[in-house]
């Protein structure tokens, strides 16, 4: 059983999948609650389904970007099972996660997430058939325009999923009517950032022999633009 924790932002998601089956799922908006809340979230998603901790064999772990704070406690509790219990932890990023929920489309894809201070993080995708989406180029740090803008092209339909809030909404409406853009956001329950698609995402890799070394599990801080997509 693979427990998935995301602790990225302000929203926090749980997921228990056995590789072939979503046991639970549980995500919720906090308020900068995360030490005091998710541990005893993840007794409570256990106990739904009458397991406990030692029948865990597998982790993963929002990579980020994200909150330095949110990372910092999803990390130090993942790695804090990973240890105890001697099971493989791996880090997903963040961005990943949001893209892997949207369906195929022949639309580019801008994945986002909160950063605060007015700014997102973001990056650009796009669909391959044989492997999902798959990342283009840098994750970048800046304001919604500055960044839907650099992503998108004009009278180019661009889908976007992430965390939405009125500088989103605006920034959307400036581009869409003064920039010659065709920018599209999905809908909220698409948007929002499920541990499902983190639990899925890290079984791909185990599958595909990955070891999951929690000494090799970091998290992935942006800070400015230009840091490289990990």
């Amino acid at each position: 059983m693979l427990l998935a924790i995301d602790t990225a932002t302000r929203a926090l998601s749980l997921a228990l999948h056995d590789g072939s089956d979503v046991y639970a799922e549980y995500t919720w908006q906090t308020e900068s609650r995360h030490t005091v809340e998710l541990v005893p979230a993840i007794h409570n998603v256990l106990r739904q389904v009458r397991l406990t901790p030692q029948d865990l064999t597998h982790l993963a772990v929002a990579q980020g970007p994200g909150s330095f704070n949110g990372l910092r406690v999803g990390f130090s509790v993942a790695q804090s099972f990973a240890f105890s219990l001697n099971v493989p932890l791996i880090a997903v990023p963040t961005l990943d996660i949001t893209a892997a929920a949207q369906p195929p489309l022949t639309e580019d894809l801008i994945a986002f997430a909160q950063a605060g201070r007015g700014r997102l993080c973001a990056a650009a995708y796009r669909w391959q058939a044989d492997q999902g989406w798959q990342v283009q180029g840098e994750t970048r740090i800046d304001s919604p325009a500055a960044l839907f803008a650099a992503f998108s092209a004009p009278h180019t339909p661009t889908r976007l999923a992430g965390e939405v809030d009125n500088t989103v909404r605006e920034a959307v409406h400036q581009l869409n009517t003064e920039a010659d853009r065709q920018l599209h956001l999905t809908a909220p329950a698409l948007a929002l950032r499920r541990a499902t698609f983190l639990a899925e995402l890290a079984w791909a890799r185990f599958r595909s022999g990955e070891r999951g070394d929690p000494l090799r599990a970091v998290p992935f801080y942006l800070h400015q633009p230009g840091v490289p997509h990990p």
